[in-house]
């Protein structure tokens, strides 16, 4: 790998990752195998999440929406954090998640809601202040 895609996975961990509650994968992966972590975190956050194709805040709001579809909620709240470092606001992620009712369902959707209300808690956001 190249240095500077070493370089680019460890701003995005940070930008992504600084501070965030729970196990991340890399440690989990790590405890396991610390040359296959090192180059699934390469590809995954060094090429996939450092791509500037698209802005960190609807990377985020995509993987919101897909982990909440299939129910990951432990990923999930590990990207709600990600993604309110990143620049999503409390009241986007929670229409994201309001979102995937359509194609989801709605349990898949209260699990996401649920998720977030727990991550907002964590971090002093909750309540969410009232919309005008």
């Amino acid at each position: 790998m190249s240095d500077e895609i070493v370089r680019k996975t460890a701003e995005t961990a940070k930008l992504y990752f600084e501070g965030v509650e729970g196990e991340r994968p890399y440690d989990l992966w790590k405890a396991f195998d610390k040359g296959l972590a090192r180059d699934l975190s390469l590809f995954i956050t060094g090429q996939m999440y450092a791509r500037e194709r698209i802005p960190h805040t609807v990377r985020q709001m995509i993987t919101v929406a897909a982990l909440t579809v299939l129910e990951k909620t432990e990923e999930l709240e590990l990207h709600l954090q990600a993604a309110l470092n990143v620049g999503c606001k409390p009241r986007e992620l929670a229409e994201v998640i309001f979102q995937t009712a359509v194609y989801g369902g709605v349990p898949a959707m209260n699990q996401g809601l649920k998720a977030l209300r727990r991550v907002l808690q964590a971090r002093g956001q909750w309540p969410m202040p009232d919309e005008g």
